[in-house]
């Protein structure tokens, strides 16, 4: 650890002119290291306990609410959480999310039924909606853009824990134990992460400015999106596609997103700044990562049900399976974090990357069914690889785009939209297992697999469209990201924080 203390201890002041130290430094880090394993860990525990969950509770047709309603709720406070720390500090707002994180994770340990679990998750995506973000936003007050590729080793190291562990975890608690086991271990690790967050982010720089919270944009944009989402899961399932329910949430919807356009405009501090998507670096960014996140959300969700329905594993086989899906993502970010501080066209190797993936997941929709299990492992691990060089370039470009007292809004409307990419992702991949299989109201994957050879369908035929919209996913990421300008990194926290007080 005593490497990532020699770049900012120098250069770095508090704010009242106070120099941290190299241990206090380290304490933030871990800190921030804690916290976001803890809403990380939630993401790919989760994964290959779903099709437990949804047999257990009898209801499969409104199981991808489980992920989408956490990211509608978590994608809604994001760009909350980024404009309140801006006007009240990092500190008290990482409290707050790991607070409402815990008790929402004892409701979802506790719920009765689907929808009681939908409900509580809701709940937990409140307060893990703002502890990603708000991790990245801590490491940009701390590090300036030259050098904060250096730090995404340590932090790669979260998710490549989470990631190893939590595909695994999920399906061994889910087989073996109980699925509620897997929201009750997030209570020790969220007690640790409050515990040193309280102490260790006391002598955080702070770089507050005063701001609005626009609740009624962020209500309006909830509302828009659950409409949509709605008439997605809906559509074909329960009601006929061009039947009034669904043209009603249709036509609802899109009022809604026409009131929440109104609302950025007149606002007084819009949920969404205009003037920061109007940045070309933040708005090229956050689509590429909105498309690139989101389609690799979706796949980490429904891949443990195409193992389990058309390759035949368990859900503790399907955790292990996952595992390549989930670790090359660290693997690729590092290499293109430890990359963009070297060399001046940092764009190039994210490129290449997503290129690859978009490749290799063509491959699966057009030759999954007859390749082994090892080949699509392998196929896996390339996308995963592929993908992870996008993270980084993503994150630090927006950050280096804005001035430092706009980083923790810039950072929520990233991770805003990256949420929004995957809610809107989940909910399509549903649509097209549950569609193609016309099976929306099975009680159970078995019964869906079982029904679904009734009928003649092949379910492997149903995943290959599944892997054709991950290909449109991950071929839109790559446009945005081409298009996205390509500006030179700030060298130094002092510069950074001068241009900050400059704008």
């Amino acid at each position: 650890m005593e490497e990532m203390d020699q770049p900012t201890s120098k250069t770095l002041r508090h704010a009242q002119g106070q120099a941290l130290s190299p241990a206090e430094i380290r304490t933030i880090i871990i800190g921030l290291m804690l916290a976001m394993l803890l809403a990380a860990l939630d993401q790919t525990i989760i994964a290959t306990a779903l099709p437990t969950i949804g047999r257990e509770l009898g209801d499969l047709e409104h199981l991808p609410w489980v992920v989408t309603v956490y990211l509608l709720t978590a994608t809604a406070v994001t760009p909350l959480y980024g404009k309140f720390s801006d006007s009240h500090g990092r500190r008290i707002t990482m409290l707050i999310g790991i607070v409402i994180f815990i008790l929402g994770s004892i409701a979802c340990a506790m719920a009765p039924s689907m929808l009681a679990l939908i409900l509580a998750r809701g709940v937990q995506g409140l307060g893990g909606g703002g502890l990603i973000a708000l991790g990245q936003t801590i490491v940009a007050d701390l590090v300036a853009p030259k050098e904060r590729a250096k730090y995404q080793v340590y932090f790669a190291s979260v998710f490549m824990t989470s990631s190893l562990i939590g595909p695994v975890l999920g399906g061994f608690f889910a087989e073996h134990l109980h699925w509620s086991v897997i929201f009750w271990i997030n209570l020790p690790l969220g007690l640790i992460a409050l515990l040193i967050a309280y102490h260790g982010l006391k002598k955080l720089p702070r770089f507050d400015r005063p701001h609005k919270l626009d609740v009624l944009g962020a209500l309006l944009l909830v509302s828009a999106t659950v409409s949509l989402l709605l008439a997605l899961s809906w559509g074909g399932l329960r009601f006929p596609w061009g039947s009034m329910p669904i043209l009603g949430l249709v036509a609802a919807s899109a009022l809604l997103w026409v009131l929440f356009a109104i609302r950025m405009r007149v606002a007084p501090e819009p949920l969404i700044p205009p003037g920061v998507l109007h940045n070309p670096v933040v708005r090229m960014g956050t689509l590429a990562a909105c498309f690139g996140m989101g389609t690799y959300i979706g796949l980490t969700i429904y891949l443990p049900v195409y193992f389990e329905t058309v390759r035949g594993l368990s859900a503790s086989l399907s955790g292990l399976a996952l595992i390549p899906l989930m670790v090359g993502t660290v693997v690729g970010a590092t290499l293109s974090g430890r990359t963009m501080a070297k060399v001046k066209h940092y764009k190039r190797l994210p490129m290449a990357g997503l290129a690859i993936a978009t490749i290799a997941t063509a491959s699966l929709a057009l030759f999954g069914d007859r390749l082994p299990l090892s080949g699509i492992e392998i196929m896996l691990a390339v996308i995963s690889i592929g993908l992870g060089t996008l993270l980084p370039v993503s994150t630090v470009s927006i950050q280096n785009a804005v001035a430092l007292h706009e980083l923790g809004t810039a950072t929520g409307t990233a991770n805003f939209f990256r949420s929004l990419g995957g809610a809107f992702i989940v909910a399509i991949f549903g649509a097209i297992v549950l569609g193609g299989t016309g099976m929306g109201g099975a009680a159970s994957f078995e019964t869906l697999a079982a029904s679904a050879a009734r009928s003649g369908i092949d379910l492997a035929v149903v995943f290959s469209y599944v892997f054709m919209a991950a290909v449109a996913g991950f071929a839109l990421a790559l446009a945005f990201l081409i298009a996205m300008e390509e500006r030179p990194l700030r060298g130094s926290a002092v510069k950074a924080a001068e241009a900050a007080i400059a704008d």
